[in-house]
């Protein structure tokens, strides 16, 4: 008899995974709460990393692999990188079997760019020690590769190979004898359930926490949300990275639009565009030697320190270009940067005479729910891949580039395992140790930890760089936050704040304190961990991003110690300098 394998998100695991059963002979449908293209994947910039069978000059598996545990702060499963890495070229392999036509090199081309031989074009990013990026379309990649994979399952729907349930948002796992057997889901507001011999939870991640996201309004938690009421262990959800210069009026103005945010890319700021606050002062060269140009994670930080300081942490600032275009000629920005120039425009601003508000913006969250190197979670007959999915291959900083590429290889990998017939044996077996100081974390004790990722401070590497600031700062940043949650009642729109000012890019002990009494308060009104469906559908995404938000902001609260892109601004001092704290400030991520 054909087992049957429900697959819940259509970003790139999602949709991969759908294709990869299908065409083995499984019984696939496939639940997507929009549309086909709703999703995350769709809106991807960046492109995908691997080193494939001929690779640029000089770059190696290994090499690939010591870029991401470097870049993940020694917070990585060692065990899943390799194995990602190593398995790398086949998936891409995958892809353009599915109809995926990357961007070609030329000819005789040896630098970064372009392969030696005329194939695909590898692009070099920062972090990574060589050029190993594929790109489609040039900044287009998400769409691209989604797209290829969208029309690959329009193709065999209508072979009657595979089913498709657009606009049907899952409310609930089905458990039987401790096993996942289905999905409960809403489908044009009507509740209906699915029978199945396993799930794949491929929904991605929950920007929608946040004030400013870079996520399409679909992302709201919801595998996590699914996976934890059916008793899934959950890890690193302390670990949320942040790009520091999202357009602001597609962040905010328009939270629920669906045509994609805007992220102005760092390569603005290498053409000489500076940040400025309301009051048209350049702040980036008190916080960091390099200004605009410092690493990411500390571009962000930055500016929410400035924020707190003038006491409006839900606030933005400002990216001043018009000295580019003066300094290179009218018409620069326009070549240099096409697609900014017209998404700019549509949003009413003239970047060669008007600033551009922008402020940081919830961009990927490198926990989720636990898995091994099947994809498999603690639970039987549940798997999990993508942005919804802590493999360990992320750390507490993503590479850039390594979020597709992770989706392709453990969403085929979950494939994989379903259809040996494995998904209803054990849970997932113990996990592999993390790299660094990092307790490891296993199957044995996921029970422990199943509302927080695991505790105990790791030792900060070496390689980290200071954030200057100091104890009257420190004193001044809380004192902007005061009164920036509330604890009136719960809206989507409060949580937003709430997280944004208290569980952002800066936090401290009593700021996450503050916000988890606030969310305990909602949650005794919303009821985030009823598992009984609804039959709003916006009711169940609040659910699902309160949950979500207490489950961050409990993870937070454990690791005092900052890592990655988790600061805690209250974090030990430092012996050899007690007037001055050593945050993480680590590599530059896409």
């Amino acid at each position: 008899m054909t087992r049957r394998l429900a697959v819940v998100g259509s970003g790139i695991a999602g949709l991969y995974a759908a294709l990869l059963a299908s065409d083995a002979g499984a019984d696939v449908v496939l639940l997507t709460k929009g549309a086909l293209d709703h999703s995350n994947t769709w809106y991807a910039q960046g492109g995908i990393s691997a080193v494939l069978a001929e690779p640029a000059p000089g770059d190696t598996v290994a090499a690939h692999i010591a870029d991401t545990l470097r870049a993940g702060a020694g917070h990585c499963n060692e065990a899943a990188v390799r194995l990602m890495c190593t398995e790398a070229r086949r998936d891409i392999a995958g892809l353009q079997r599915y109809g995926v036509a990357f961007d070609a090199g030329h000819a005789g081309a040896v630098t970064a760019g372009a392969t030696h031989d005329g194939g695909p074009a590898l692009g070099l990013e920062a972090a990574h020690s060589a050029p190993r990026i594929l790109h489609a379309g040039g900044d287009a990649t998400g769409a691209r590769v989604a797209g290829a994979l969208i029309k690959a399952v329009l193709s065999r729907r209508d072979d009657g190979k595979l089913t498709i349930l657009t606009h049907a948002q899952a409310t609930a796992l089905v458990t039987r004898d401790g096993q996942v057997a289905g999905v409960h889901y809403l489908q044009d507001g009507r509740p209906a359930d699915l029978d199945a011999d396993a799930v794949l939870l491929a929904s991605g991640g929950a920007g929608q926490l946040f004030a400013q996201t870079t996520n399409p309004a679909v992302a709201t938690a919801d595998g996590l949300a699914l996976a934890v009421r059916a008793g899934a262990a959950v890890a690193d959800l302390e670990f949320f990275q942040f790009h520091p210069t999202c357009l602001v009026s597609s962040a905010t103005a328009h939270p629920a639009r669906l045509d994609g945010p805007l992220l102005i890319s760092e390569a603005v700021r290498g053409e000489g565009a500076i940040l400025l606050d309301s009051g048209g002062r350049r702040f980036m060269q008190a916080y960091h030697p390099d200004a605009e140009l410092a690493p990411r994670d500390v571009v962000s930080r930055s500016i929410a320190l400035h924020l707190a300081k003038l006491g409006d942490p839900n606030g933005h600032v400002y990216l001043d270009a018009r000295g580019v275009e003066q300094a290179k000629g009218a018409g620069f920005l326009r070549q240099r940067f096409p697609t900014l120039t017209r998404k700019t425009l549509d949003a009413g601003i003239d970047w060669t005479r008007e600033l551009v508000p922008v402020a940081p913006a919830a961009h990927y969250w490198m926990g989720g729910v636990t898995t091994d190197l099947s994809a498999r979670t603690t639970v039987p007959g549940l798997y999990a891949a993508g942005e919804v999915a802590c493999t360990g291959v992320q750390g507490a900083n993503r590479l850039a580039s390594n979020s597709l590429l992770e989706g392709l290889v453990f969403g085929r990998r979950a494939v994989e395992d379903f259809l040996e017939g494995s998904s209803a044996g054990p849970s997932a077996p113990a996990l592999a140790p993390r790299t660094g100081e990092r307790l490891a974390s296993s199957a044995a004790d996921a029970d422990a930890h199943a509302t927080t990722a695991l505790s105990g401070p790791p030792k900060l590497p070496h390689d980290s760089a200071p954030l200057p600031r100091n104890a009257s700062t420190h004193v001044t940043v809380l004192a902007g936050f005061e009164g920036a949650g509330g604890s009136g009642p719960f809206s989507r729109e409060a949580l937003r704040r709430l997280m944004t000012s208290h569980a952002g890019v800066l936090r401290s002990g009593q700021l996450l304190a503050e916000a988890g009494r606030t969310l305990e308060s909602w949650a005794a009104v919303v009821r985030p961990d009823a598992v009984e469906s609804a039959a709003d559908p916006v009711a169940c995404e609040n659910r699902n991003l309160l949950l979500a938000a207490q489950l961050l902001v409990g993870a937070a609260l454990k690791r005092c110690e900052s890592l990655g892109a988790h600061y805690r601004s209250d974090e030990p001092v430092e012996t050899d300098n007690p007037t001055s704290l050593r945050p993480k400030a680590s590599l530059l991520h896409d």
